[in-house]
């Protein structure tokens, strides 16, 4: 090409710049172009004006090349830096929508998961039991060992399940609080809950009838779904007392990938759980709708045992705010009283002080949140829809109960209405009942 175009200037005496003009070839190529060929076919430099005009045009036209790139750069700069900000306004739009919307598609799944048996209604039959027991008619039997599982955080609460504990073993009954790590994930208590059962039953020669309070009755449904094949005939029924078992929408907002602050609010979590608490991250992450969602997908409850699931929903009227908790009570070294004989005073150790808290406030606030975000009644921490496990005997007390109802006591008690004693007891009473006519509908067939 650059060959042809000197014989052209060559034959037709054309400047190089008219024959530019003429071609479209770019002035700054063919100025250089020339210059090669000249010197490899050894043809003479153009002289006089046409050289002077040839450089004197170039340099203009290499400007205009240069200005040219370079507004094509800041152009393309210019587009990425619109497609950068177009982008992080779409993620920064994505997660205001993923934070807002939050747990709204996943609260009840259960009850549209295909392939899950349904549940039944056992309230009235309850109720009936309950008025038996508040009526003194206890019908419980020794033939079990009745053990009480304890919730997420229930280390740091001492009366956990304690007054249920003491009233059974008042009527002669076997009892026992399961010594769990409460804040450890669901499969290493799964384990030692499993291991636990097996001593209990191995020592006593009875089958253990369980009852797990929140994340205790998770525990208990992974131990039954992990150890199934050790643990079929150790067992005699599980009532799931107010536990999410399909997840819960508190964690799942807390712990929510993707959302507005959740890397910061993981954080927290961590620092509280794991550094304050000496806990375990993945007790609390076993409780989001995605991993009860995985576990329940790969480990299936089995149904050879009755099962029973409570929920209640908690009173969010305003003097529940003044309602307060007794968790654990403080023995004081020593406390100085004065005799009533002398003037000296003497001084009395072992004084007991209640402690307590507005657990019941608390759970108020939250059930109030989710019913006003989600729509959803809860008793503070678990929706009513989410306690249900499939397959099992649902009760629904007549009565408002927020989530510690049913292992603490509380200072405000009605004598018109049962405690959490007599409905522990209405619930194992219900349990062996539905085991015996497990039993017999088997031995008839």
């Amino acid at each position: 090409m650059q060959l042809d175009t000197l014989k052209v200037l060559g034959s037709h005496q054309l400047s190089p710049l008219q024959y530019a003009v003429q071609m479209a070839i770019p002035e700054a190529h063919l100025s250089t172009n020339l210059i090669v060929a000249a010197k490899t076919m050894e043809l003479e430099p153009v002289k006089g004006d046409t050289a002077q005009e040839n450089c004197f045009l170039t340099l203009p036209l290499c400007g205009i090349q240069y200005a040219w790139n370079l507004g094509m750069a800041s152009f393309r700069y210019s587009f990425l830096c619109i497609r950068c900000a177009h982008d992080q306004v779409h993620r920064l739009i994505s997660r205001m929508l993923k934070t807002l919307r939050g747990s709204y598609d996943d609260i009840g799944w259960l009850q549209h998961a295909p392939g899950m048996p349904p549940v039944q209604d056992g309230t009235s039959r309850f109720l009936e039991l309950l008025a038996d027991i508040r009526n003194g008619k206890h019908s419980l039997p020794n033939s079990f060992v009745y053990l009480l599982i304890p919730g997420l955080f229930s280390n740091h609460g001492p009366l956990y399940f304690v007054a249920t504990k003491k009233f059974f073993s008042k009527m002669g009954l076997a009892c026992h609080i399961a010594k769990v790590h409460s804040e450890a994930s669901v499969e290493h208590n799964a384990l030692v809950l499993k291991q636990y059962i097996e001593e209990i039953y191995w020592g006593s020669g009875k089958p253990v009838m369980l009852l797990g309070h929140s994340k205790g009755g998770i525990d208990a449904a992974a131990a039954l779904s992990l150890y199934w094949s050790n643990l079929k005939n150790k067992v005699a029924g599980l009532a799931l007392v107010q536990s999410p078992y399909g997840g819960t929408p508190v964690a799942s907002d807390m712990l929510r990938e993707g959302q507005i602050g959740d890397k910061e609010t993981r954080r927290i979590m961590e620092l509280l759980i794991c550094k304050v608490i000496k806990g375990d991250i993945r007790a609390l992450e076993d409780l989001t709708y995605e991993k009860r969602k995985e576990f329940i997908t790969k480990h299936e409850l089995s149904l050879d045992i009755p099962l029973i699931s409570f929920h209640s929903e908690a009173r969010i009227a305003p003097g529940v705010l003044a309602t307060m908790t007794q968790i654990a009570h403080a023995e004081l070294p020593w406390l100085p009283l004065p005799k009533t004989d002398h003037s000296e005073t003497c001084v009395v150790s072992g004084r007991q002080v209640p402690v307590m808290i507005p657990i019941s406030a608390a759970m108020a606030v939250c059930a109030l949140h989710l019913q006003l975000r989600y729509g959803e009644k809860s008793d503070g921490l678990v929706t009513c829809r989410d306690a249900q496990v499939p397959g099992s005997v649902v009760v629904r007390p007549n009565m408002k109960l927020d989530h510690a109802w049913m292992v603490y006591s509380s200072k405000k008690k009605n004598p018109t209405e049962p405690d959490a004693r007599e409905m522990c007891e209405a619930l194992l009473t219900f349990l062996v009942e539905l085991r015996d006519t497990k039993n017999e509908l088997e031995q008839a067939f």
